[in-house]
């Protein structure tokens, strides 16, 4: 294996030590490509061996890949994090910090539509946390239409629409 590839690879897992949730492969690739570390391709391969070696998990939840690190990644990383420069490390840090909220909030307010078999539209709704999704909610609407307006609005909704569940239940 080559040393870059090796690179990546650790800069991946040491990402995903840094936050206490999983990172989608945009997010992930988005750090990665705009510090011009490598190609898209060539980071999808890596994420791809990572994956397939148990160092990460990935996980597809409404078309999107979610990716948290394995024990047997997390022990890798043990071992050779000092190959990642600390420049890198660093680097990683600072973005993590930074951006952790926006991060997370990326990962845990989910929305994404469906034309079911009614010939209709399911809009699956999630908010999801690291161990369970507080919320899950599939509606129907009639058209791809009101199916994009409510995965739009579900982002800034969720967490009254939650409450407003609780209330109405408990």
């Amino acid at each position: 294996m080559s040393e870059p590839f090796t690179l990546y690879k650790l800069i991946i897992l040491y990402m995903l030590q840094k936050v206490d949730f999983p990172l989608t492969n945009s997010q992930i690739s988005e750090f990665i490509l705009d510090r011009g570390y490598t190609t898209y391709f060539t980071l999808q391969s890596v994420l791809s061996e990572l994956a397939e070696s148990d160092m990460i998990r990935q996980e597809i939840i409404l078309n999107s890949s979610y990716y948290s690190l394995t024990e047997s990644g997390e022990e890798a990383l043990y071992y050779f994090q000092n190959r990642i420069s600390k420049s890198i490390r660093d680097e990683i840090d600072t973005y993590i910090s930074e951006n952790k909220m926006k991060l997370r909030d990326d990962v845990s307010v989910l929305a994404d539509y469906y034309k079911n078999t009614a010939n209709e539209y399911s809009v699956r709704c999630i908010v999801k946390e690291k161990y369970s999704n507080p919320i899950e909610l599939t509606i129907t609407v009639p058209d791809e239409v009101q199916a994009k307006i409510v995965c739009r609005n579900w982002k800034d909704h969720c967490q009254h629409i939650y409450e407003h569940i609780m209330k109405e239940l408990l």
